[in-house]
């Protein structure tokens, strides 16, 4: 099972950048897909999830600039972030969860810059 994540990079406030995340392999049932993110010196936190049924969750910090999709033909989930803030600045992790296990990407780097 793999998970390939790209999309990030480098963007002024107020941009706008879009993250994807391929999960491709053996996975059966999957349950929620989610994006989380690790700032410097942070723990890493939730940022928006969705489950199979389209129940969305966002962190407060981006409800109303981020948008979480996913499209399970594809096995793929995105995140497009609109009005990015500098402490938006962060790694991106996509995870996975099945059934009966946990699946995280490689994480992406995104950086706003002020």
């Amino acid at each position: 099972v793999q998970l390939q994540a790209s999309g990030g990079g480098l963007v002024q406030a107020g941009g706008s950048l879009g993250l994807s995340c391929a999960c491709s392999g053996s996975i059966f049932s999957i349950r929620v897909m989610a994006w989380h993110r690790q700032g410097p010196g942070k723990q890493r936190e939730l940022v928006a999830s969705i489950t199979s049924g389209g129940t969305i969750t966002y962190a407060r910090s981006v409800e109303g600039r981020f948008t979480i999709s996913r499209d399970n033909a594809k096995n793929t989930v995105y995140l497009q972030m609109n009005s990015l803030k500098p402490e938006d600045t962060a790694v991106y992790y996509c995870s996975v969860i099945t059934s009966g296990n946990v699946y995280w990407g490689q994480g992406t780097l995104v950086t706003v810059s002020s």
